[in-house]
């Protein structure tokens, strides 16, 4: 089962040559991490003019960027009322506001830069799976209505009639949303920096960071990259460094399943309107097609770890619950990635030198937060106006307990699918 590995590395069909680092060199800004934040700041910074070098350890999309379901979400993965209440009603709407429009950023760079990214703005839903979970929504989309988003809750027929499944409760529409090919999306982020003039090094892991005299020298492959300003973008799959702690955050697992395309008939029924989804569950799962109409299955959990036979029998038992007629679809494709969770599950810009920030824990929305933040954090250091990203920048940030908290968050998935799963 699942032999075909990332679903997202098979289909893209955007290229970017790039070859590792090879010689000494300087720059306006080096950037750390070619994900969708680490790329979009280096585009943005060589639209500037600005002078730009990515380092890469592994390739292009590697990380999370390269993983995740390719939900487009406006917003944060946390209530708006709870985003104001843990940041304050000013730096809460301004950071809530600037992702409510991070949709449209990621569609806008898709169209102006032609990145096949198989791009579909149809909204995503938020099923509820209980109707404790409806209530949830019910209050989430008032929050969203107060902030002027243009939320709709939807009830169960009508949720049924657009996911092909009577599991829901209801749904809670963002049509400012939607889905892409997430490997291909950044892939063509890559493209569009170089060709903006950007210097983009895979196969270049960062070994070291030195200061002196407000200038960064960063160490890769036995050389040395010289510059005023520097952006550290590696989010869930930071590799430890000389001269810098890592970003402090948790590690989440989350797995995807992807069937082989339906028959068209079945095709016509499930998600026909091609919104992407996830649920209201504690230990969240996400549904959503591609273009070649492959259903894929994804959910809190480590696929590739010990908990790798109960997460796929899971899988097998949730789409037969969801979707009696697709229970013995074959899956032809199965992958895992990490997820930076913070505490307070906000993103954190923190800077840790002069001119310096690192950008990480979007708590498993990466993709219009990603671009929106890291577009605003080459503005910010070029510019010299932190003002300019949409919330603050903190000098420290720490997580207790990280490791047991990984571990307690994968135990709690392991316990959850080896429970049955109620049919819809």
């Amino acid at each position: 089962m699942s032999t075909g590995g990332n679903l997202w590395t098979h289909s893209c069909r955007e290229r970017v040559e790039s070859l590792p680092l090879a010689a000494d060199t300087h720059a306006d800004l080096v950037v750390i991490g070619a994900g969708f934040t680490g790329l979009s700041a280096a585009l943005d910074a060589a639209r500037r003019g600005a002078s730009v070098v990515c380092l890469e350890a592994e390739t292009v999309a590697h990380g999370g960027s390269g993983r995740n379901v390719g939900l487009v979400n406006a917003g944060l993965w946390l209530p708006p009322d709870t985003v104001v209440a843990t940041m304050g009603e000013v730096a809460g709407t301004r950071l809530l506001t600037a992702l409510g429009d991070g949709p449209a950023t990621v569609f806008d760079r898709i169209d102006r830069h032609g990145i096949d990214c198989d791009a579909v703005r149809a909204g995503t839903l938020h099923l509820a799976h209980s109707p404790a979970g409806l209530r949830a929504l019910r209050d989430r989309c008032r929050q969203g209505n107060r902030l002027g988003a243009p939320l709709r809750l939807l009830d169960g027929a009508e949720t049924a009639a657009r996911t092909g499944s009577t599991a829901f409760h209801g749904a809670l529409l963002d049509p400012r949303a939607g889905t892409i090919q997430p490997r291909a999306y950044c892939t063509g982020l890559a493209r569009a920096a170089m060709a903006a003039g950007a210097r983009l090094h895979v196969a270049s892991p960062v070994t070291r960071l030195d200061c002196a005299d407000g200038h960064w020298t960063v160490h890769a492959n036995g050389h040395r990259v010289r510059a005023g300003a520097l952006i550290l973008a590696t989010n869930a799959y930071h590799r430890d460094l000389a001269g810098l702690d890592a970003p402090a955050h948790v590690k989440v697992g989350y797995s995807q399943f992807a069937t082989v395309p339906l028959p068209p008939k079945l095709r016509d029924r499930v998600l026909p309107g091609g919104e992407g989804c996830w649920d209201t569950a504690l230990v969240m799962s996400s549904i959503r097609l591609d273009r070649a109409g492959r259903l894929i299955l994804g959910g809190v959990g480590d696929a590739g770890g010990r908990g790798a036979r109960i997460h796929a029998g899971w899988a097998r038992r949730k789409l037969r619950s969801l979707y009696s007629d697709l229970a013995d679809l074959p899956f032809e494709h199965r992958w895992q990635g990490v997820i930076a969770m913070t505490g307070d599950h906000i993103p954190k810009v923190i800077e840790f030198g002069p001119r310096a920030y690192a950008v990480f824990g979007y708590s498993g929305r990466g993709i219009a937060p990603g671009t929106v933040i890291g577009t605003a954090a080459a503005e910010a250091l070029l510019t010299g106006r932190p003002g300019a990203l949409p919330l603050p920048v903190e000098t420290r940030h720490s997580e207790r307990f990280r490791r047991l908290r990984a571990a307690w968050y994968e135990l709690g998935a392991v316990v959850t699918h080896a429970l049955p799963q109620r049919a819809g």
